[in-house]
Parts: C-alpha cells; structure tokens; sequence
C-alpha cells in the first residue's frame, strides 16, 4: 500500500516556465531531416507533491468519453496532455537556450531562481493566480 507523503513539496519548476525534455518519449522525437530535436514546450500544470508536470502539446494521449446528455457532455475521443515525471525535463537557460539545472537565492531581498549561467530565469507573471481574498468593505458585483 502506498502512503501519502505530507507536508509542503518544493518544486523549482513552476507552471508558465519553458522546459526541454531531457528523457523520455518526447526526448526522442525526430525532425524531417533526421536529426533528434528534443521536444520544448511551455509547462501547463504541475504536481509537485507527486512530482509531475503537463507540458502543452507533449505526451498527447487518447481518453474516450461517453456522452453524458444530463450534464450537457459530449462523447468521442478526446486528446489531452498527459502527467510526466519532473525529472524527465529541464528548464531552459534564458541566455544560452540550453537545459539547466537551477539553484534558489536570495537577491535584494527577493528570492529568485538562478541558472548555471548565473542569469535569473524570471518567474512567468501570465500564469500566478489572481488575488481572490475579499476586501472588507468592498461588494461584490452581481452576476
């Protein structure tokens, strides 16, 4: 039986983040020329208590549904983005373009993610969620 593990997990790759596949099916994927092109891809989810991640467009698998007309569903075979281990991507070096490995610092009182290289690679401002928490005082609008 497999037991849960508890506690915070921390997980240097965030979603948002450009990775390249350093293993795996998507590690050997071959151009039209024959020549091995690791797959790149921006990360869409991550697990980091178990460890994975989604990468968009990679690992693409088959799910079939069946229709569900009380909930409005469609059936049919559906593609979507399957679970993969973190260990099997790299994130990618914003100055070299190459896979790195990163290290956690603390600069001017911010704590940043550091490449080989020593250049910052930025956390992806489009993906952090959105302040949720209602203000006192402030109402909320009628839907």
């Amino acid at each position: 039986m497999k037991t849960e593990k508890t506690g915070t997990v921390k997980s240097r790759i965030r979603r948002g983040d450009q990775v390249v596949f350093i293993a795996g099916k998507e590690y050997n994927r071959y151009d039209s020329a024959g020549k091995r092109q690791p797959y790149r891809g921006k990360v869409i989810a991550v697990d980091a208590r178990a460890g994975k991640v989604k990468v968009e467009g990679a690992m693409i698998v088959k799910r079939h549904r069946k229709p569900v007309p009380q909930m409005n569903r469609e059936g049919g075979i559906k593609e979507q983005e399957a679970w993969v281990n973190i260990s099997n991507v790299a994130l990618i070096d914003p100055e070299t373009g190459k896979p790195t490995r990163v290290k956690l610092e603390v600069r001017d009182g911010q704590r940043v993610r550091v490449a080989k290289s020593g250049k910052v690679v930025p956390y992806n401002s489009s993906y952090k969620r959105e302040n949720t928490k209602k203000i006192e005082g402030e109402e909320e609008a009628p839907k």
